[in-house]
């Protein structure tokens, strides 16, 4: 559920304390082969190769988290959330696209992910305008129990998948949330599609300006420990 925007986790990152998580943590959850970056520093990042990585523990109540990454588009989180409600954290890489809907001849992404089969979370796209007026989710898969903000608007076929679409607003952002009808761990969105059906369909949003379009894992809980992988993902644009 989008209950928080990218000003507010600015924000949070500003005076929240950082996390007491001890390296050994971030060892254990490292892959195999040694990864070019870690981090379980609350609000750990950096960029590699064009995207921006982020561990992101934002929410109240959260546990231990470490990120890893070998590129901006292969990398993964260890996160031990406690079996508690509400988002903990969105660990993600984000690109930044930076031009208007209009001015887009193509935007779409590929992905391909390892999630765990216990625990709260989904596989999200968090997609974002310059002003951060309005957030498009695009939920790829879910477990356990969470769901997106807003009221339902029926079902839509957009860009290679089938979606039930909500619509809502957290008191800072409008919402608009695509939950695939059925999990996927892999494909690729036609993410301007999309775009184009909420300007020009449903006129929720006019010509705006795309900044991020983020993709990550949001955490509600994963008590004990659990692995979320991103085997490979891609954006590109025109």
């Amino acid at each position: 559920m989008a209950t928080r925007t990218l000003k507010k986790r600015i924000t949070l990152a500003l005076v929240a304390p950082t996390l007491a998580l001890g390296a050994t943590i971030g060892l254990a959850s490292a892959p195999a082969s040694a990864a070019v970056w870690s981090s379980c520093d609350q609000w750990g990042s950096t960029t590699l190769n064009g995207y921006t990585l982020y561990n992101d523990i934002w929410g109240s109540g959260a546990g231990s988290q470490c990120i890893w990454a070998n590129s901006g588009t292969n990398w993964g989180v260890w996160a031990d959330h406690p079996n508690t409600g509400g988002i903990k954290s969105y660990p993600n890489a984000k690109k930044v696209i930076g031009k208007s809907i209009t001015s887009l001849g193509s935007l779409s992404s590929s992905y391909n992910v390892t999630v765990p089969s216990s625990g709260a979370y989904e596989t999200t796209y968090d997609i974002w305008d310059t002003n951060y007026k309005y957030e498009i989710m695009l939920w790829m898969n879910k477990t356990g129990a969470v769901g997106p903000l807003g009221t339902s608007q029926g079902n839509v076929t957009l860009g290679g998948h089938t979606w039930t679409v909500y619509k809502g607003n957290n008191g800072s952002n409008d919402v608009f949330s695509f939950v695939r009808t059925s999990n996927s761990s892999s494909g690729t969105v036609n993410v301007l599609s999309i775009l184009d059906w909420i300007k020009d369909t449903k006129g929720w949003f006019g010509n705006v300006t795309i900044g991020d379009l983020q993709f990550g894992f949001e955490i509600t809980s994963s008590a004990g420990g659990l692995d979320f992988a991103v085997n490979s993902e891609s954006v590109s644009s025109s």
